[in-house]
């Protein structure tokens, strides 16, 4: 792997840190700016929806510069962003730096991923893509729970100026390592916007929400569902968060090199079984070490669907990937927001904390049924052709089950 998609790994090594990092430092946050917790989940929401506008909005201004710009340009905003929240000196200050962080976040993400796929040979971009991702996953283990550790210690704005150091080495990586692509010639936002037309790169895109979005059903509700079902004190859930980031980066391992094998398989096999597991949650969330191994088994197999789904949107957005990439990284922000809401709502209706785990599974589930009409429709694409043109050799798309 080319050493580009290491500068690319601690980018996004820096935004996985400051995008779930808030979620444990969120009482420290309100109660030096004298806000309730829900206002302070704010944080939370403005950051998931900066990402999922601005993920197509920056795309669509980096079509004027080539892709290494844009990414250092997105570095810098991400920098920006998070020295503003470490200064804020009221909340609202502080929420206006969390969007202009987002901002960077899909756009890096989508723009960086058509970029590691570049880097290697066609049968290794979805290992390429998994490699970038890894610093998202390694955020979940070490960048959140040590951020959490200091803002909690020496305070939360000393975290967020980290972040922004993070961002800074990320800059550096990125104008030293990755090489300097030419500006594509005679792309449009029309032409851009044409691959929205392709059936299948909405299905992945509705893949996406739903699938992720089941991680999240679970996962956003863990503290209280660890400590009032499960009985793990309130101090145990860092390290069940760090499980759960462990799992995230195995399965992310491991969708990327089994995605270049067998791309739609490996979406069949993952997404059935997080659907089972959610659902098996509700009952393994009442005994201490089974919820441990369940939490492990949700980040890996959520992960694992992470770089098939952005390959898949890669492949057939081919010729225009950059806008349907990095929006596609919104959709995983918008299964969070949606995932969350749903769960909330089934908490609040008296079905207890181990609810939200159902709609996970359902969620899922959804995804599995969509993944197999996409492989239904594209064996239907394939079959269509062989009958055009006669006998022949098998047709590359449909090699390994894409």
């Amino acid at each position: 792997m080319p050493l580009a998609l290491l500068a690319l790994a601690i980018g996004a090594f820096g935004i996985g840190t400051t995008e779930f990092v808030i979620m444990g430092l969120l009482p420290d946050v309100a109660t030096d700016f004298q806000v309730s917790i829900p206002t302070a989940g704010l944080l939370v929401t403005g950051y998931a929806l900066g990402v999922v506008l601005g993920a197509p909005l920056m795309t669509v201004l980096g079509t004027r510069v080539t892709r290494k710009r844009m990414l250092m340009l997105l570095m810098g905003l991400f920098i920006v962003g998070n020295v503003v929240s470490a200064l804020a000196p009221v909340f609202e200050v502080m929420l206006v730096g969390r969007v202009v962080a987002s901002l960077a976040h899909g756009a890096f993400f989508g723009i960086g991923s058509v970029v590691a796929a570049d880097l290697v040979a066609p049968e290794k971009k979805a290992g390429a893509i998994a490699m970038m991702f890894t610093g998202l996953t390694v955020a979940n283990v070490v960048g959140v729970p040590l951020g959490t550790l200091i803002g909690q210690s020496a305070g939360w704005r000393i975290t967020f100026f980290l972040v922004a150091g993070l961002g800074v080495l990320g800059l550096l990586g990125v104008a030293k390592l990755v090489p300097e692509q030419p500006k594509a010639q005679g792309v449009r936002i029309r032409h851009e916007m044409a691959a929205f037309r392709n059936v299948q790169v909405l299905l992945a895109m509705a893949m996406t929400v739903l699938g992720f979005g089941g991680v999240f059903a679970a996962i956003t509700y863990i503290t209280p569902m660890m400590t009032e079902t499960a009985g793990y004190a309130p101090s145990s859930v860092t390290w069940l968060l760090v499980l759960f980031g462990l799992g995230m980066v195995s399965g992310n391992l491991l969708g990327g090199r089994f995605a270049d094998r067998h791309l739609m398989p490996m979406l069949y096999v993952s997404l059935a079984a997080l659907a089972v597991v959610l659902a098996l949650f509700t009952l393994t969330a009442h005994d201490k070490i089974a919820a441990a191994v369940t939490i492990v088994l949700i980040g890996g197999l959520g992960f694992a669907t992470v770089p098939p789904l952005q390959k898949r949107v890669l492949d057939q957005a081919a010729g225009a990937p950059t806008l349907a990439s990095a929006v596609n990284i919104g959709a995983f922000n918008l299964g969070n927001a949606l995932a969350a809401w749903l769960g909330g709502l089934v908490i609040a209706a008296g079905f207890g904390y181990t609810a939200p785990n159902w709609v996970g599974a359902v969620l899922a589930g959804s995804a599995l049924l969509l993944a197999l009409l996409s492989g239904a429709l594209e064996r239907r694409v394939v079959s269509r052709g062989r009958l055009i043109t006669g006998p022949g050799p098998e047709p590359a798309a449909a090699v390994g089950g894409r």
